[in-house]
């Protein structure tokens, strides 16, 4: 498992329901990708920047693994309310290097299925909603964009797009490369 970086298409889709979120393979995949999480300091990743286009983000708000408390794996994540507007400064493990802020909701609800793991790394998974605030709803509704096609360079302010004109073509430039 790789990290996908812009500008692969995958990006850019809509991403599928998991019909059956409770399959041990959507499990696995969690697990994977928290490992990938951590490998890359990242604090959060959505399963369509590795490559596959379904709703599943994985997150800590710390970026640290041994704060297991913290680790969430979301299914089919939904917000269903969203308080307050502020800017943030935010990160992608999908575009190494560049940084900018961006404009969320400051607290929101979001519904889900839930994956975690218990002490003996069995995992339990739960239909849930939960509130979350500051950083950590920040985290989710950069997730959540990435569910929807919606890169976070889409919402830099246009003096940011040009400041990071330069990085997002050698990305591009890159990807022609190894594509062909």
């Amino acid at each position: 498992m790789e990290i996908v970086l812009y500008p692969d298409p995958v990006l850019r889709l809509k991403a599928k329901r998991i019909e059956d979120p409770f399959e041990p393979h959507w499990i696995e995949m969690g697990r994977e990708m928290l490992a990938l999480m951590y490998a890359t300091s990242g604090v959060g990743l959505a399963a369509p920047q590795v490559g596959i286009s379904h709703c599943l983000f994985v997150m800590n708000p710390t970026g640290d693994a041994k704060n297991r408390e913290s680790e969430m794996i979301l299914v089919n994540p939904v917000i269903t309310k969203k308080t307050g507007k502020e800017w943030g400064q935010e990160g992608c493990l999908s575009f190494p290097g560049i940084y900018s802020d961006v404009m969320r909701g400051i607290e929101i609800i979001v519904e889900a299925v839930r994956i975690r793991f218990d002490d003996d790394g069995e995992p339990k998974a739960e239909e849930i909603a939960f509130a979350a605030q500051d950083f950590m709803a920040r985290v989710i509704q950069h997730e959540l964009d990435h569910l929807s096609g919606i890169l976070f360079i889409d919402r830099f302010t246009p003096a940011d797009k040009i400041r990071v004109k330069q990085s997002l073509e050698e990305l591009e430039r890159r990807h022609r490369e190894t594509v062909g």
